[in-house]
């Protein structure tokens, strides 16, 4: 399914970015809608709480922080909530120039497990912009409360991408992630 050319798309709005971004540092972005706990996972990631602030230009906050998996040390940056590449607001604009400025080493299409079918669209359009993409099934916790069963291989076995599972809040399959994130980038 072809849904969109977002590279394209970027030429045409002129985008001009300015950085703040750490220099010489491998990038993880975090993406997905609002409140599907991206700020949460970008904590436990930092091990830290980091302040947020603007993106150049805008006034769309975006929090940018430092952690270490592996042996590697990495720029973590959580972004404003985003439904489409077919951008609406400015938080969506914004996320946008920084996925395709910034060219991150992976980007974590945070999502809520409980509605999966409604969010895959993203992942979609993600995994169809050429970026590597590892898909993380959040809220787990209440997505089996609800009597939800998500078979995580064959996600990852039809979508192609790695997919983990966790309950940022709770700290839960947190270190799993980062075992399948520093994976992910030595094996590229």
């Amino acid at each position: 399914m072809k849904c969109c050319n977002p590279t394209e798309t970027l030429k045409n709005e002129n985008i001009v970015v300015e950085g703040e971004a750490k220099e010489g540092l491998e990038k993880i972005v975090l993406v997905g809608t609002p409140n599907v706990g991206k700020s949460v996972l970008f904590n436990r990631l930092t091990r830290s709480y980091v302040t947020v602030s603007n993106y150049p230009g805008t006034t769309v906050e975006v929090s940018r922080g430092k952690g270490v998996l592996g042996d590697r040390e990495y720029e973590i940056v959580d972004t404003p909530g985003m439904y489409s590449f077919m951008c609406i607001t400015e938080e969506e604009k914004v996320t946008k120039r920084l996925l395709f400025n910034e060219k991150p080493e992976v980007v974590l299409h945070v999502i809520d497990a409980k509605n999966l079918e409604r969010m895959l669209p993203l992942t979609f359009q993600l995994i169809e912009s050429g970026l590597p993409v590892i898909l993380v099934l959040n809220i787990m916790d209440e997505a089996k409360r609800l009597g939800l069963k998500i078979d995580i291989e064959k996600l990852e076995e039809q979508l192609g991408i790695p997919v983990v599972s966790t309950t940022a809040a709770l700290n839960k399959g947190v270190d799993i992630l980062r075992e399948r994130i520093d994976k992910y980038v030595n094996a590229a």
